[in-house]
């Protein structure tokens, strides 16, 4: 699916009318943010920011779409000069402040600052949230899930359990800048430069009349690189049959029974053969949860293989990402607004992030208004990639992001990043934002 300008809800294209039928076309600030951790969180991961750049830099208005937007019986109010002037003329002209993806993030800090026109910066709100939410989640569990395979490998196999292609496809990608080795989805390989890994299915076992027979035609095909899956009817049976066929597989792969038994099994029939060259690759419904307790078990399984866990993020498949107004200018100047919802209020003003850092520990996060001075030692976590609706900086290769991610989350501390009873991460407000605050509620009584 390719987004266009009517990847939005109907609600912001009916404020967007509206706000252009009222003159106010006034510069305004959004933040995107969460709200909370889900309970199987201790931080996230930013992620889907290139996407995001990529729809803000190319948002048209098309014939095609205007005229049906003009057919609409909820825009039938709508002065013809918004259809006839105003849409076909429509670009992104604003500036956007973002956190880089790969950076870990807590609430309530925004993840990205969106400043333009008002109808501009209201518009791209369902699809900034989407791209940015979704990747967001997946990155934040691939992260957790490649630190329970301490060091060993893990291959994110989960394009077919995604729900439709495209999160397939981005699922691929959050994954693997949050430090998943490989995909097997090849799509996100050409698309994304990330290498490609995969084995057989039990459907190559189940089309030959034997299993020795599957087994060696398919190393006859794939050589030395073969994977050959052994649990088709039985998994130690099958270890054997790949010694005595005199096959020496890249590896072997258990998808399913008791893997640190099996794998201890498997790997003595390997050794035993000679075969100490050919790894064991685990899959099978695993998360970081099952790959932690393989992996404290001492296991002798080589590389894991994740579907479902990473590409649904399935323990928290949603955040609570809100899309919300912080500033506005109003006669010349510009005001923070603040929402006072029971649960749901914001922060007011444009904001920057600093993370404050000692010894090479990050140890607590400020959120301060845009134009505060930082604490002393600390650095922004947002910075300008969009301005005047054009990139400020070039695209970076996914393995720089990969790699910066993985420094960011070292970062953090030991206890904020285990499985178990995570500490909490400290998240202060600055002075000068607690004073808007005060003022703006203030105001409200």
């Amino acid at each position: 699916m390719v987004a266009t300008a009517l990847s939005t809800d109907l609600y912001e294209l009916t404020m967007m009318a509206g706000y252009h039928a009222a003159g106010l076309t006034i510069p305004a600030t959004f933040e995107l943010s969460v709200r909370a951790l889900p309970p199987t969180r201790s931080f996230l991961v930013a992620a889907g920011l290139e996407q995001v750049l990529e729809y803000m830099e190319t948002l048209r208005f098309r014939p095609g779409d205007i005229d049906y937007l003009r057919g609409l019986p909820n825009l039938q109010g709508v002065r013809p000069e918004f259809f006839d002037e105003y849409l076909p003329r429509f670009r992104f002209s604003g500036e956007v402040w973002a956190v880089p993806e790969g950076t870990p993030v807590f609430p309530p800090e925004p993840l990205l600052s969106v400043t333009a026109p008002l109808p501009e910066a209201q518009v791209v709100e369902t699809a900034l949230m989407a791209w940015i939410m979704f990747q967001t989640s997946v990155a934040s569990r691939a992260v957790r899930i490649v630190d329970a395979a301490s060091g060993r490998p893990v291959i994110e196999f989960g394009a077919r359990r995604a729900h439709g292609v495209e999160a397939g496809l981005l699922a691929a990608r959050a994954a693997f800048l949050a430090g998943c080795d490989g995909t097997s989805f090849v799509e996100a390989g050409r698309r994304f430069g990330i290498p490609l890994a995969g084995t057989m299915g039990h459907s190559w076992v189940l089309a030959f009349s034997d299993e020795a027979s599957a087994f060696g035609s398919y190393a006859g095909v794939f050589g030395e690189r073969a994977v050959l899956l052994l649990d088709t009817y039985d998994t130690l049976t099958a270890a054997k049959r790949v010694t005595t066929s005199g096959l020496r597989p890249d590896a072997v792969r258990l998808d399913s029974g008791d893997i640190v038994s099996l794998s201890r099994a498997v790997r003595e029939i390997l050794d035993a053969a000679g075969l100490h060259a050919t790894r064991i690759f685990a899959t099978g419904d695993l998360d970081e949860w099952r790959i932690a307790e393989i992996v404290t078990a001492g296991a002798p399984v080589d590389a894991f293989g994740v579907g479902t866990a990473l590409s649904t993020s399935s323990d928290a498949p949603a955040l609570g990402g809100v899309y919300k107004l912080v500033e506005v200018e109003r006669a010349g100047a510009t005001t923070g607004i603040m929402k006072f919802s029971p649960g749901k209020h914001t922060l007011p003003g444009r904001k920057q992030v600093w993370r404050v850092v000692r010894g090479g520990t990050a140890i607590e996060d400020v959120i301060a208004l845009a134009d505060d001075a930082g604490p002393s030692g600390a650095r922004p976590l947002l910075t300008r990639v969009l301005k005047d609706g054009k990139r400020e900086v070039p695209t970076p290769p996914m393995h720089e992001v990969r790699a910066r991610c993985r420094a960011a989350v070292a970062e953090l501390p030991h206890d904020v990043r285990r499985l178990h009873q995570p500490r909490g991460y400290p998240v202060q407000l600055s002075d000068t934002l607690k004073t808007m605050i005060d003022r703006l509620a203030k105001r409200k009584r």
